[in-house]
């Protein structure tokens, strides 16, 4: 089992400006075949927007994909982790905020991200999870 974030994390996250719109980052989302995409500003990373919060903040409330700007659905109450954390740290994070994704910095620098499936496939390789997050998928 790995002991460090860096060791589990999906490098190089995906970001978008807060002025991307919905419809811009859901395209991006089908070609990349990612599910979250990290939001930045002048000052750096300021959010995470998920393929569900696209559907529920903006589709769901009739939000025009156009013109709805991502940085006005994103998630902003964000907690990262070091890629030199242990993997214990990062699964007490997400249990204590109920997040299943931390940005992961080094020396104040999006590196990765890091998911529960991540943590699923490297500390329980036969549990339903992990399976489901090591296979391809299913476009």
């Amino acid at each position: 089992m790995a002991q460090k974030v860096s060791e589990i994390m999906t490098g190089a996250p995906v970001t978008v400006d807060t002025n991307a719109s919905v419809q811009e980052v859901a395209q991006l989302m089908r070609d990349r075949d990612i599910g979250d995409v990290v939001v930045t500003d002048d000052n750096g990373v300021c959010g995470l927007v998920t393929d569900r919060d696209i559907v529920v903040r903006a589709l769901a409330v009739d939000g025009d994909p156009t013109r709805t700007k991502i940085g006005d659905i994103c998630s902003r109450d964000l907690v990262a982790i070091g890629a030199d954390d242990d993997v214990d740290h990062a699964v007490r994070i997400m249990r204590e905020r109920a997040v299943r994704r931390l940005p992961v910095t080094q020396e104040q620098q999006l590196v990765g991200m890091v998911s529960i499936g991540d943590l699923a496939v490297d500390q329980d390789r036969r549990s339903a999870l992990a399976d489901i997050s090591a296979a391809p998928p299913n476009n």
